[in-house]
């Protein structure tokens, strides 16, 4: 197998002159690179859970011939042949592939390993979505790369829609003040600047660690007893609520002393996708409930 990916290796080195130059959809992507395809792709490989599922809403199901680790959704994605996970991918089964298109995630795969694909003239379109807007805007150009315009323009719109009813529908909330656990050990959370936190800013939530300056801080135990959050959420299984439980030792917190102890479904909010309006509207219903507890 080493020997046939070197091979086609080779030969794809020969064919990527003109291949560079194709001109047929195009579109921008996380990095503001121009990445157009010579038609619509009709063999796309996807590097994240998120890529995914993206890829799709956006209509391309058909046409993904490979996936990452963890591609669970939708469920016919998990019966895909998977070309490695964020820590090491599989380049000579990618290119054995003979994909047209890949698609890849700015937080989760090697710049330099991927390089070496763009070297050869495979288009690789990379997505970072930090806003709601920018999942609507991958839906689009995903759906463009691969021939469904018309269809990725109405996801991505329909999905614009809910997140704008959202928002006018909480604008006038009671502010929550939440702190959103996403790791135990090390004790985890998210700034302004993730989508999850977006999500509690557009429900009328207060995210109590949304000045620190990294995207997924590590916090102690002791700066969340001092922010004194009035909700604590975390997403995940049942398996996962011993997260919540363990602030009980601490009947002082405002969170502990209301009954603001939340479990959100995994997934709706973790992965920048279309279902994060599903996320959204049931954290927004999360946090109404934690205003009737307080």
């Amino acid at each position: 197998m080493r020997h046939l990916g070197f091979a086609v290796l080779c030969v794809l080195s020969l064919l990527a002159p003109s291949l560079a130059q194709a001109q047929g959809p195009c579109a921008h992507d996380a990095l503001n690179q121009k990445v157009c395809v010579a038609d619509p792709a009709q063999r796309v490989v996807s590097l994240s859970p998120g890529a995914t599922e993206l890829l799709f809403s956006a209509g391309a199901s058909a046409k993904v011939v490979a996936v990452s680790a963890w591609s669970d959704y939708p469920a016919e994605a998990a019966d895909l042949p998977q070309v490695g996970d964020s820590n090491r991918l599989d380049l000579e089964a990618i290119v054995s592939l003979a994909p047209d298109l890949v698609v890849a995630w700015v937080d989760g795969n090697s710049r330099s390993q991927l390089e070496r694909l763009s070297d050869l003239g495979i288009p690789v379109f990379w997505l970072a979505p930090r806003t709601f807007d920018d999942i609507a805007m991958a839906v689009s150009d995903l759906a463009l790369l691969t021939g469904s315009p018309d269809l990725g323009n109405e996801r991505a719109e329909a999905f614009r829609a809910e997140m704008a009813t959202l928002k006018a529908q909480y604008a006038d909330a009671r502010p929550v003040k939440v702190f959103y656990q996403i790791w135990d050990q090390p004790l985890m959370t998210v700034n302004r600047e993730e989508l999850i936190s977006k999500a509690i800013t557009l429900c009328g939530g207060v995210n109590v660690f949304g000045e620190l300056p990294r995207l997924v801080p590590r916090i102690s135990r002791e700066a969340v007893l001092e922010a004194n959050p009035e909700a604590i959420i975390t997403a995940g299984s049942s398996d996962d609520r011993q997260w919540l439980e363990a602030w009980r030792e601490f009947p002082s917190l405002a969170a502990i002393a209301a009954g603001n102890l939340f479990l959100e479904p995994p997934d709706l909010l973790a992965r920048p996708t279309l279902r994060m309006a599903d996320g959204a509207r049931h954290l927004c219903q999360t946090l109404e409930q934690a205003r009737a507890n307080l």
